[in-house]
């Protein structure tokens, strides 16, 4: 579990050579919750669930920028994060977010730090939406400034990404995988996505065994979640599966599915394929060599096979075939490989 009070030590002062500007007041949501039973019960928890989501999003905000200066910052001063924590946007959903901010304005200001290598320019910890969508309108950016160091911008990019109910699972994931790659460390990447050891594990194992094409290929997939992600991976174990995946979403019936669609064809078609690439052709009941010196009689039950010889030298051959061994189980899965494509 994420350590307590890791967000103190983002509360550094901010610039005081920033023009302040009023920040808008914040209004607080107030959820009104009907609990039942059966399939209405279901769905109006789970509506409150969503709703507990975005309010802790804006619980993390608030505490973020508590106290702060609020200024403004032209577009092209803001740069995205190092490490980015979305597959994609929604065309929709960013859309929206357009239109409200063209009648009302940004109701609440995002959190940047001073770029580490570019004077004058800042980076963004979260409210990559809200920058994006004030450049489409040209627009001032409205936005706190704090002194962050990597690990604290990923810690408050991540808790504050986490908390909202549109990031699905894989992007999670991808996530951590991002910060894994960038030398953070276990704790600092259960800090940023407030989950514990195992959950991150699981992240990783799903990220690191699943190619990037394929999970880029498929898409965030909100609606799928990690147990799905994490049987999905266990297709790539096989090497030709990649390749196999790949071909598959790329054709053009596929790429235009949702992405919740790709992911459950992508998962039946290697759950088909996968039965030929491991079905073993029947084993012949005998064998006999031209010149008559040596028979075997051949026995294939289950995960047993046993070959018995029969010749002079049957003892002789047995043990040569059993030295062998290492050496004719790397021929055939070299074999094998070869013929499925890899």
């Amino acid at each position: 579990m994420a350590r307590k009070n890791v967000l103190s030590n983002l509360m550094a002062p901010a610039n005081d050579k920033l023009t302040p500007v009023n920040p808008a007041a914040d209004e607080q949501r107030q959820h009104v919750t009907y609990k039942g039973i059966g399939a209405l019960g279901a769905v109006t928890r789970s509506i409150d669930a969503l709703a507990a989501k975005a309010d802790a999003a804006k619980e993390i905000e608030a505490k973020l920028t508590a106290g702060e200066v609020v200024i403004e910052l032209e577009p092209d001063q803001i740069e995205d994060s190092f490490v980015s924590d979305r597959l994609a946007h929604s065309d929709q959903q960013f859309q929206e977010l357009v239109d409200a901010m063209r009648v009302r304005g940004q109701d609440s200001p995002i959190l940047v730090r001073p770029h580490p290598t570019k004077d004058g320019i800042y980076q963004i910890a979260f409210g990559h939406r809200r920058a994006k969508a004030a450049r489409l309108l040209g627009r001032p950016v409205r936005a706190v400034v704090k002194a962050l160091t990597d690990r604290d911008h990923v810690i408050a990019q991540g808790q504050e990404n986490s908390a909202r109910a549109d990031l699905s699972f894989l992007e999670r994931a991808t996530f951590a995988g991002e910060l894994e790659g960038r030398g953070f460390d276990r704790e600092t990447i259960m800090s940023a996505l407030s989950v514990d050891k195992t959950t991150v594990s699981k992240m990783l194992s799903v990220v690191n065994r699943i190619p990037k094409g394929v999970r880029t290929a498929i898409g965030p997939a909100l609606a799928i979640g990690r147990d799905r992600w994490h049987e999905l991976a266990t297709r790539f174990d096989e090497p030709s599966n990649e390749d196999r995946a790949i071909e598959f979403l790329g054709r053009e019936r596929i790429k235009v599915r949702s992405p919740e669609e790709r992911f459950n064809l992508v998962s039946g078609h290697l759950a088909k394929s996968d039965a030929p690439a491991h079905a073993a052709k029947p084993a012949p009941a005998a064998w006999e060599r031209k010149d008559g010196s040596v028979r075997a009689s051949i026995k294939a039950q289950g995960r047993q096979y046993t070959i018995s010889l029969k010749a002079a030298e049957a003892a002789a051959f047995g043990a040569y075939i059993t030295q062998n061994l290492d050496r004719l189980y790397e021929a055939y899965r070299a074999e094998k490989k070869q013929k499925s494509g890899d």
